[in-house]
């Protein structure tokens, strides 16, 4: 328990830091073996309860500590549907780091299957579809508990219409280990 907190409070540390400074966070030398581990994670910010900012990487390409940094700046400065964060925002944020498992496929021809195969609450889903690709997170489902309106959201994320389904249609499934 000791470990998930410490871990914890590392994470929201290296997200308050990167939001903290005015520039793009550089890779760095880790002094914890495990945030030099290869990791993808997402970072949501929340001011006064809503979301301020989301960004993240569904696959590991680099070390976690260089992860979390990097989605946090990205979050509080680049997520397309917010304006940057204040510098008086950034003493209100909410930050929460998601660091998430290996993508696995799930194996469906058809939408009834990919319904019956999706566990609610437990999953992230990334949906590809040739060139067109969106991920919802587990924490998606406490707003869209139905997993129909869970997928129809998500193909309307990925630009697609809601109730399309196509031979082509690939989902996979990750976890993620919440840190708050």
């Amino acid at each position: 328990m000791v470990e998930v907190l410490t871990r914890s409070a590392t994470l929201i540390g290296i997200a308050h830091e990167a939001i903290a400074h005015d520039a793009r966070p550089q890779p760095r030398g880790w002094d914890d073996s495990w945030l030099r581990e290869t990791g993808a994670s997402f970072v949501t910010l929340r001011l006064d309860g809503e979301l301020r900012g989301c960004v993240g990487s569904v696959d590991a390409h680099r070390a976690l500590g260089d992860d979390v940094a990097n989605n946090a700046f990205a979050a509080a400065y680049r997520d397309s549907r917010f304006s940057p964060v204040s510098f008086e925002e950034r003493l209100r944020l909410g930050v929460e780091v998601s660091v998430l498992s290996a993508r696995a496929p799930v194996e469906v021809s058809c939408e009834q299957e990919a319904l019956a195969a999706l566990r609610p609450g437990v999953d992230g889903v990334y949906l590809e579809y040739r060139h067109l690709r969106a991920t919802f997170l587990p924490q998606v489902w406490e707003s869209l508990p139905d997993p129909l309106d869970f997928l129809c959201e998500l193909r309307r994320k990925a630009g697609l219409p809601t109730r399309f389904w196509h031979a082509e249609v690939k989902l996979s499934r990750y976890t993620v280990e919440k840190h708050r």
